[in-house]
């Protein structure tokens, strides 16, 4: 009987490895706890190419997902959004621009980015002109001009 065997985790096991990677494990491991639980299968040709395949397509679909937010991140760049408020003596706003605001700003130029993605650390209290960053992906960020002005 071999020392060990390859299989498939099929779901993430603790101190052996996550879901999707194959590991050499001893054979009553995987007979009696892995393969009744369905925690692993094991590692044939057909199972092994699966895998690979799966992992092309993740991957694939990753790099997709990725030009779509680098494209949306050129036209957040390319924005410039005035937001009009009143005001009131010594150009103070009456309240405050909001990540809500903005939001609903943007949307109305046509692009779509959900608030949560901003970060604007405190809401705008002033006029002027402000770069928020928004955070598309972990390595691609974009940086939307907001003007606000006097109503």
């Amino acid at each position: 009987m071999p020392a060990t065997i390859q299989v498939i985790l099929q779901a993430d096991v603790a101190k052996l490895g996550d879901s999707g990677e194959l590991v050499k494990v001893r054979p009553g491991f995987a007979r009696n706890y892995l393969l009744p639980r369905q925690l692993a299968v094991p590692a044939t040709t057909a199972q092994i190419n699966r895998l690979n395949h799966e992992k092309a397509v993740a991957v694939a679909k990753a790099d997709k997902h990725k030009k779509e937010m680098k494209d949306l991140a050129a036209k957040i760049e390319a924005l410039q959004i005035k937001i009009a408020r009143p005001v009131g003596e010594d150009n103070k706003l009456f309240g405050s621009v909001t990540a809500k605001d903005i939001e609903n700003a943007v949307k109305a130029a046509g692009v779509e980015i959900d608030r949560k993605k901003m970060h604007l650390a405190d809401p705008i209290k002033a006029l002027g002109t402000f770069e928020i960053p928004v955070k598309l992906l972990a390595d691609v960020t974009a940086n939307l001009k907001v003007e606000v002005t006097k109503k």
